[in-house]
């Protein structure tokens, strides 16, 4: 291969990938919903623009960029913060493309992928990274407690101003929107679960989560105790508050008691409970097994829907 032809695959590769990123960037917008610095978002339907619900830290005062560099107002209409989901409202055919959308089940481990956001004070300049997906794979509940249809970790650098911006295929299309992730990472949410949350937060203005009423921690339990349960385990959560106005409350748990059992089920994390208090479970009731003054009892709490302000 000469030096000439090498050149030319180069060139064409770069060409290809600006091309990609100009495709998506005609949908992603700035959206001013913090105070530090800018976020992004993408127009996924006519006036409907996704966000980052952690980027979006105000309720209202919230305007968006578009890619012209028009500015316009916008309304929060829900956020879930179990998928980092938020969906603003802007007026109908503002100066945007809706969004190309994909199906973020055709990316596997080493595709290429570029994040893709909007910087507001500057023009509405775009701001993209090239990276690859280090990992794809099945549905995954967050710490949060949210349901993410794919698993989707990104291995590149993300600009703070394109949290909630595109992630963005070789061909140009959306799959999804990007987010920080534990440990510096780069996490995905794909085109489903945002269409899925989107399509709620639109009627409701929320996803509802289930709702115990407890403060908890994580403790180690000593050899006693762990030897009374079935089957023996090292650590358990002790309950450190208790709304009494909470289903919990109303069970009549205790501070002091321990958490170990949900339904037949160990539970040995704070995350264990978390990942149980999903939409599904509002309404229905529990099986606790707890630990109280060395005994082992059982107790029925009926689960609540968690308040605005919980």
């Amino acid at each position: 291969m000469t030096e000439k032809t090498s050149a030319d695959i180069l060139l064409r590769l770069s060409n290809a990938s600006a091309a990609a990123v100009d495709r998506a960037a005609r949908s992603v917008v700035a959206v001013d919903g913090r105070d530090r610095f800018g976020a992004s978002g993408v127009l996924w339907r006519d006036g409907v623009v996704v966000a980052a619900s952690d980027a979006v830290e105000r309720d209202d005062d919230l305007a968006v960029t578009l890619p012209d560099g028009q500015r316009a107002a916008a309304t929060l209409a829900g956020r879930d913060p179990t998928t980092d989901v938020a969906v603003l409202r802007i007026e109908s055919g503002k100066g945007a493309a809706i969004a190309e959308t994909g199906d973020a089940a055709s990316l596997r481990p080493g595709h290429f992928a570029f994040a893709v956001g909007r910087r507001g004070d500057r023009a509405a300049e775009t701001v993209a990274s090239l990276g690859i997906v280090a990992t794809s794979g099945g549905a995954w509940r967050s710490l949060r407690g949210g349901v993410i249809d794919r698993r989707i970790n990104m291995d590149l650098r993300l600009d703070p101003v394109a949290e909630g911006g595109a992630l963005v295929d070789a061909g140009g299309k959306i799959l999804g929107i990007v987010v920080p992730g534990p440990r510096r990472r780069v996490l995905a949410i794909p085109a489903a679960t945002v269409e899925r949350v989107m399509d709620q937060l639109l009627v409701k203005g929320r996803i509802p989560q289930g709702y115990l009423g407890l403060g908890m921690q994580r403790v180690r339990l000593d050899a006693a105790v762990a030897q009374k349960l079935s089957p023996p385990r090292r650590s358990a959560l002790i309950v450190v508050n208790v709304d009494p106005e909470s289903p919990a409350g109303r069970a009549k748990l205790l501070l002091g008691d321990l958490v170990t059992g949900w339904g037949g089920a160990a539970v040995t994390h704070v995350r264990d409970v978390m990942e149980r208090l999903g939409p599904e479970s509002v309404g229905t009731t529990v099986e606790l097994e707890l630990v109280r003054a060395g005994a082992v009892i059982r107790t029925k709490v009926a689960i609540d829907e968690r308040p605005i302000a919980a």
